[in-house]
């Protein structure tokens, strides 16, 4: 039924009095986090960890620069131990990193990053938060870092962060000191000190007192580590505090360090599962600033409500509700809970606990309403007709609630933003019967595009671009469709939950499976590749993927191109008869003979006029929820002269990169080689054999396979080795004779290359080499250098950083029988993805060897 008779006047949330629409608003939690689709349901004695983690009013920030550089057994303690509201500030969304799951990077490695950070926080109980700053790659110095990311933006959003999470104490993971090598590592300690200074001034950063108040930190430590053990007995622990966070939780059945294990292990597209630890694991801290401490990071902090003025009353009823919690009839609290609930709403009136002066009343709401959903064994359920729906379109809505237990609530209302009128049910919630019911969203014709608001603007050079402040520090953007669920008791109580709609299905393998609502173009455009490179005049096939999210349509489609090259045909149509269906576009592109840089562009028109230019990207893995990236419908358009020797290219791929698909474009016929094709070792049939990076850390196969590798190179053959890591080699040396892998990189992309042996091969045929080659690299030049080569090899290239010594491991030459042998640590996986002209020349000339 609704709550309102056809053509009465609309009134606000509808047919709610005056006194339950007071209780509506104080249940209401801060922006989006009332309840989230991917919390598992708390059994009995998670329920009475979160009572008596409501009545604690403490907290900690911890603070590093790149996801998986938190300590998350120290956040599993700390949140589920000592019970404290603990977040983790990561400077970065990890977008400079390599991916051993799959071939995003930039960008789309962040998003990943992102989601593997929130999976991991869900595991140990941790609240995640970012600055802006952009992850640029291996960075040696802090200088050069907070140079890159700009100190003041990046300053601000720690500043940002404290202020409006404001903890009683921040942990830092690295030294201000340098001893945590990476330049972002160390920055994040640096700013970290800096902003505990600075965010209880309120002549610093003034504009966010908008929507903050000052704070200032009792006290900042930095959480020691090192790269070997530390022993308890080390003389320059002697101030250190000690935690011992291996401590077993009884009620999880769990010790932290193995939390720590599950959660870290999220990581996985850095290769980080962990092995669960147990006992005894110390911790050490040096306080960097504040109050000094002599026991306990957190002594002489009163972590009760009694800290706040009015706060001991709630504080008494959350106590009651903890003592009296009955593990086999959990349901007997709720009454104590919506008791406090009034109390809360009471205290939320006072100035002194505003949201703009503590956050403290919106997260006990928030931990309110999962302690009330969990002792009532409430399930949620807001399920989607479709994981998509268009600006303008409708999406039907099914909602079905089942109260399990004995206390009674009446579903009241299923309501949205983008449903007129909401839905009145008014249906009791007897205990484990569902009610469902129905409703449809229609969303605005101007509603926003789901992309990840820090990807909404091209970012700078060092930092994402995100002007609206309340977003920056936020993981992941709000729900797209977000839905309002109202229950009241018997009391008159009205207790609101607002749930993200979701598309749920059933997969056969991996069982049921969710993923959030996102709002999307009619139509998406998605280029054949990223890159198209022409080494000569020749035409080549550029094809166009389309997808539709709209009704069915007709549609045309175009392509945009540099001055003076040509396509046939000029436009193709298209035609969709329903969502979801989708189309190909193949055009035949001509370029120009001179050498340029450009791109190449593809939009669609439609019968209303819209034009749409909009390419989707889908990020989709087990551990994560799947995310949907949108960019601009272009690819990077390069004319650049590339001669070649030979024509069939053997590619062993290692985690995934897209230097085959790079060959290919320069007119090779590249075969991904199996682990059965390793095993014949039938290599005689190919002009030469790539190894992709880090393929001696991750194919197996190849330990098994080197010995015919080398007999391929023996006979005359071309084996090209691209960078490996020392850690996790597969075999001693990937070469026909000795070499060292070290860690030495040059970051600096732009660092001046000096031809070692001007006359070498490699810098002449078939292509002639030059500085002009090494012009418009990305994030760095290479990594994982080599030293102590044996002296059959020769050295092609040098290059450094500025200021240190001169590197001519990054490329090694050597005959080796009939054949030639190169190992190459010089970043092809990033700069041929990247269009980046002289490297495929570079790149043609290694393989073209011999």
């Amino acid at each position: 039924m609704h709550c309102q008779p056809p053509g009465a006047k609309r009134r606000p949330l509808n047919c709610y009095p005056r006194a339950t629409m007071r209780r509506f608003l104080s249940l209401i939690a801060l922006l989006f986090f009332s309840l989230s689709v991917y919390a598992a349901q708390r059994d009995a004695a998670e329920l009475q960890l979160a009572l008596k983690k409501l009545t604690v009013l403490g907290s900690a920030l911890y603070v590093a620069a790149h996801p998986d550089d938190e300590n998350t057994a120290l956040i599993a303690y700390l949140a589920n131990e000592r019970l404290l509201r603990t977040g983790y500030l990561s400077m970065t969304r990890g977008d400079g990193g390599q991916n051993l799951i799959g071939d995003e990077k930039g960008e789309l490695l962040g998003v990943l990053r992102t989601q593997e950070l929130l999976a991991a926080r869900r595991i140990d109980g941790g609240e995640q938060y970012f600055t802006r700053a952009i992850d640029f790659g291996y960075s040696k110095t802090p200088q050069e870092t907070l140079a890159i990311w700009g100190h003041d933006t990046i300053l601000a959003d720690v500043v940002w962060n404290i202020r409006r999470f404001q903890p009683d104490v921040i942990i830092t993971r690295f030294p201000t000191t340098g001893e945590g090598g990476h330049g972002h590592h160390t920055a994040s300690a640096m700013l970290a000190v800096e902003a505990f200074k600075l965010a209880g001034d309120p002549t610093k950063f003034p504009d966010q007192l908008r929507y903050v108040n000052v704070w200032q930190p009792r006290r900042i430590f930095w959480n020691r580590f090192s790269f070997r053990p530390i022993a308890p007995d080390d003389p320059s622990l002697a101030k250190s505090l000690r935690l011992d966070i291996g401590t077993y939780n009884p009620l999880l059945g769990r010790a932290y360090t193995e939390i720590a294990a599950e959660s870290r292990s999220q990581h996985k597209s850095q290769g980080f599962g962990a092995a669960e630890r147990r006992g005894s694991i110390l911790n050490y801290f040096d306080q960097l600033d504040g109050d000094p401490a002599q026991r306990d990071l957190f002594e002489g902090i009163d972590q009760s409500w009694s800290r706040y003025p009015g706060g001991e009353n709630v504080g008494k009823i959350l106590q009651q509700a903890a003592d009296t919690f009955d593990l086999r009839s959990p349901e007997k609290s709720i009454p104590v809970l919506l008791q406090a609930a009034d109390a809360l709403d009471r205290l939320g009136a006072s100035p002194a606990w505003s949201a703009r002066v503590s956050p403290w009343i919106d997260v006990k709401r928030r931990e309110l309403l999962e302690a009330i959903r969990g002792c009532a064994g409430l399930s949620i359920d807001v399920a989607a007709a479709d994981s998509s729906v268009v600006p303008g379109g409708e999406l039907p809505i099914s909602v079905s609630v089942v109260n399990r237990s004995e206390y009674p609530l009446t579903l009241q209302m299923v309501a949205s933003l983008y449903a007129n009128p909401s839905k009145g049910v008014l249906l009791p919630l007897k205990n484990n019967q569902p009610v469902k019911t129905e409703l449809s969203v229609k969303m605005p014709d101007d509603a926003e595009i789901s992309q990840p608001y820090w990807l909404q603007k091209p970012p700078g050079k060092g930092a994402f671009t995100v002007t609206q402040q309340t977003l920056i520090g936020l993981p992941e953007n709000p729900p797209a469709v977000p839905i309002t669920v109202s229950l009241t008791d018997n009391a008159m109580h009205t207790i609101i939950y607002s749930v993200p709609a979701v598309f749920r299905w059933t997969d056969p393998v991996r069982g049921e499976q969710t993923r959030p609502v996102d709002v999307v173009p009619e139509v998406t455009l998605n280029l054949g590749s990223r890159v198209y490179v022409f080494p000569d005049v020749q035409p080549k096939q550029v094809t166009i993927w389309l997808q539709n999210f709209g009704a069915a349509t007709p549609a045309t489609v175009r392509l945009l191109l540099p001055n003076g090259w040509t396509t046939i045909p000029a436009s193709s149509p298209v035609s969709f008869g329903k969502k979801g269906d989708e189309a190909r576009a193949a055009f035949t592109v001509t370029p120009t003979a001179a050498e340029m840089t450009g791109a190449i562009g593809a939009e669609v028109d439609l019968p209303s006029g819209r034009k749409i230019s909009t390419s989707i990207t889908t990020i989709d893995y087990p551990h994560i929820p799947a995310q949907r990236v949108f960019g601009d419908a272009t690819g990077k358009a390069v004319r650049v002269n590339v001669k070649k020797r030979g024509s069939r290219i053997g590619y062993i791929m290692g985690p995934g990169d897209e230097v085959a698909e790079a060959l290919r474009q320069i007119g090779y016929e590249v075969t991904l080689l199996t682990d059965a094709d390793l095993e014949r070792g039938d290599f005689a049939r190919y002009d030469a054999i790539v190894t992709g990076v880090r393929a001696y850390n991750t194919r197996k196969r190849l330990k098994l396979a080197q010995p015919k590798l080398l007999e391929y190179v023996n006979n005359g053959g071309t084996l090209v080795v691209q960078y490996n890591t020392l850690q996790e080699l597969l075999i001693d040396s990937p070469g026909p004779y000795p070499f060292k892998i070290t860690s030495d990189r040059v970051t600096v992309e732009e660092a001046p290359v000096r031809f070692v042996h001007p006359d070498h091969l490699l810098l002449n045929t078939p292509n002639k080499i030059t500085a002009a080659d090494f012009n418009g690299w990305v994030q760095e030049r290479g990594l994982y250098f080599t030293n102590n080569w044996d002296s059959h090899y020769e050295t092609v290239l040098a290059t450094n950083d500025p200021g240190e010594s001169e590197k001519e491991g990054g490329e090694l030459y050597a005959r080796y029988g009939k054949g030639v042998y190169v190992y190459t640590s010089y970043s092809w996986f990033r700069q041929l993805p990247a269009g980046v002209s002289g490297a495929y020349r570079l790149f043609a000339n290694l393989v073209s060897a011999h």
